[in-house]
């Protein structure tokens, strides 16, 4: 059993990585984005054809795959969410939604429904061991490192820079801002590409940890909504406590029976729901 909730305390910072963006947007614009999972499985692929066709390393596809995903996410902020979030909660969830559903069938019709994978080589095998039945996996272990790492550098990003300062404006009185010179428009778009950086960072760590497809991105995006609502919503570092805990639930329901894993996960994620709402740490915005 100890081995497990080591095994659940490193799978938390792969959802921790995924979540991170998830909760800097809601944070600053108070949405969600249901295409979130799929922009992951979108980074996963592009550095599959990086390894594929001009013989990367899945590592070093980072270094093209995480400016690339920035730069699709201000575009995309830019030039389609940002003409939503005036009408209301709703015209942003349906163009996140569509975003969602064209993605999955674009990857699918460039890919086909085949699962693929990225080769790290032995770091995917290579363990520590701490005595008994516990190891502690390099790679596991390199992406909670990096989850943590990149929820610092947010924090950092939030509370001692300029771009931070005009986030936590936003987000407390869009209209104030305004009204003071800060172009909420631009704040938005560089909120979503830090956000869509850090997802393909998440993208490429889930292609080296197991197979992809097309249809996965659904998947993560409840793995990441769940740990961003266990640790509360718009909190950072909650959002890392709240990939933690699922990913604990996840690996200790697992050992007990290998068909509950994901189930305890979804269980927790309902408690949680019901006996604390704003989650484990509640913050609502990034103040």
């Amino acid at each position: 059993m100890t081995n497990a909730v080591v095994q659940g305390v490193l799978l938390g910072g792969l959802y921790a990585l995924f979540a991170a963006g998830l909760s800097l947007v809601f944070g600053v614009m108070r949405i969600v984005n249901l295409a979130h999972g799929d922009l992951a499985v979108l980074a996963a692929f592009i550095a599959f054809v990086l390894v594929d066709s001009a013989g990367f390393s899945p590592f070093l596809t980072l270094i093209v795959v995480v400016p690339a995903m920035a730069l699709a996410g201000y575009a995309l902020q830019r030039g389609l969410l940002n003409r939503t979030l005036e009408r209301g909660p709703l015209p942003p969830l349906l163009a996140t939604f569509g975003l969602s559903v064209v993605l999955q069938n674009a990857l699918q019709e460039g890919f086909s429904a085949d699962a693929r994978g990225l080769d790290a080589g032995s770091i995917e095998n290579a363990s520590i061991s701490l005595g008994g039945d516990v190891n502690i996996g390099w790679l596991p272990l390199v992406t909670l490192i990096l989850g943590a790492a990149v929820i610092l550098g947010m924090s950092v990003l939030l509370y001692r820079t300029q771009i931070g300062r005009g986030f936590r404006a936003v987000s407390d009185d869009p209209e104030v801002a305004e009204i003071v010179g800060i172009d909420q428009r631009k704040v938005y778009a560089v909120a979503t590409a830090i956000a869509l950086a850090t997802v393909g960072i998440a993208g490429v760590l889930l292609g080296i940890r197991t197979t992809f497809n097309p249809t996965d991105g659904s998947a993560q995006l409840i793995f990441a909504f769940e740990a961003v609502i266990i640790g509360g919503l718009g909190n950072l570092w909650g959002t890392l406590v709240g990939g933690i805990v699922l990913g604990v639930a996840q690996t200790v329901g697992a050992e007990l029976d290998p068909q509950y894993g994901i189930l305890a996960g979804h269980l927790v994620f309902l408690a949680v729901l019901v006996l604390r709402p704003t989650g484990l740490f509640p913050k609502g915005a990034l103040a």
